[in-house]
């Protein structure tokens, strides 16, 4: 790549950008047919990532990655929803889901790791060694295992025979453990993931993902994701507040849902408490009236108020590294954490 990337976002599309209905084929033989205006966002998330794909001062512009299981037909639309969303994209990968109907491949209409590992690791060949990334999906389909496979490939603490061992408990055909194969001997090993949120959509409790990695940060809106995306620099107390208008828009959820959200998410140890006193004290001083401003503040001052307590724990990573084979082959609660749900976790 010839210019310079610091910061890497990759986002998919369904359920974690686009609300996707796949509960009904009546819902889901309409999905093609929809115009780019009839396509419906997850709350907050344009304004998420709109905010993201904005350089920061004196940094070069982020490199923005959109990789998702939508059909390769259906790029034109998908295409005309993100500029009407005012969004900026550098990579857009989608699946060839004819041509794997012309070719009988039909295991990989709905495999993903066979189809995003590759994808994901011929896309870090290209970007300077340097770069750091952050990863958004949902729990819809195992977006948190493959993201918390690639970050560990990308950091040389899995093998290209754990690779290997991986697609096989996927079923991938023989070509997609080829190109992963290839991909991953072109990729100079770094810590390169930073965090990786999962979008709640299908509201699984939280402690299912402490088998993955204190990376994976589960989260119930992108209201809480900006949050810790502001504690970790990507994101100042300005766009914070933009954000919060949007969702709060969107969602048509009440101030005091929203300081709820804002607690949960510290105290399950993804903002730190200096971090959420910062943002109170900017918002607090911006010369402005706004409604999300107020907002935002009400939610740092409730946070004075009530106490995390003794329930507050910080992530802590799981050691040794995941079965990542057998959390493909059974699901993300294979190994889950013995850790019990956390007391009030928000379940809207």
């Amino acid at each position: 790549m010839s210019r310079e990337v610091r910061r890497v976002y990759r986002w998919d599309l369904d359920k974690t950008y686009l609300r996707t209905e796949f509960d009904s084929l009546s819902r889901l033989a309409r999905i093609p047919f929809e115009t780019a205006d009839q396509k419906v966002n997850v709350p907050a998330s344009a304004a998420l990532l709109r905010e993201l794909s904005s350089p920061l001062p004196g940094e070069p512009a982020p490199f923005v990655s959109i990789l998702s299981g939508s059909p390769l037909q259906m790029r034109r639309v998908l295409e005309e929803k993100l500029a009407l969303d005012g969004i900026r994209w550098d990579e857009f990968v989608l699946k060839d889901n004819l041509g794997n109907l012309v070719r009988g491949r039909f295991r990989a209409l709905r495999e993903q790791v066979g189809y995003k590992l590759p994808a994901l690791l011929r896309s870090r060949a290209a970007l300077p060694p340097g770069s750091r990334e952050v990863l958004f999906g949902d729990d819809s389909e195992a977006d948190a295992v493959v993201y918390s496979i690639y970050a560990d490939l990308v950091a040389g603490r899995l093998t290209v025979q754990d690779l290997q061992r991986v697609l096989r408990s996927a079923r991938a055909y023989a070509d997609a453990r080829s190109a992963a194969r290839e991909a991953l001997s072109a990729v100079p090993r770094a810590d390169a993931v930073e965090v990786v949120f999962i979008h709640l959509d299908q509201r699984t409790p939280p402690h299912r993902f402490a088998a993955l990695s204190p990376r994976v940060v589960p989260v119930f809106n992108w209201f809480q994701a900006t949050l810790v995306l502001f504690a970790r620099g990507h994101l100042d107390a300005a766009a914070v507040v933009r954000i919060t208008r949007a969702w709060l828009e969107q969602a048509g959820v009440s101030p005091e849902v929203l300081a709820n959200h804002f607690q949960d998410i510290v105290r399950r140890g993804h903002l730190p408490a200096h971090a959420a006193e910062r943002l109170g004290l900017l918002v607090s001083e911006a010369e402005s009236t706004d409604a999300a401003r107020r907002v935002v503040w009400g939610c740092v001052r409730r946070f004075r108020d009530v106490s995390p307590g003794p329930r507050y724990r910080a992530p802590s990573a799981p050691d040794p590294l995941p079965d990542y084979a057998l959390l493909v082959d059974r699901g993300l609660g294979a190994e889950a954490s013995p850790t019990p749900p956390a007391e009030g976790d928000p379940a809207t």
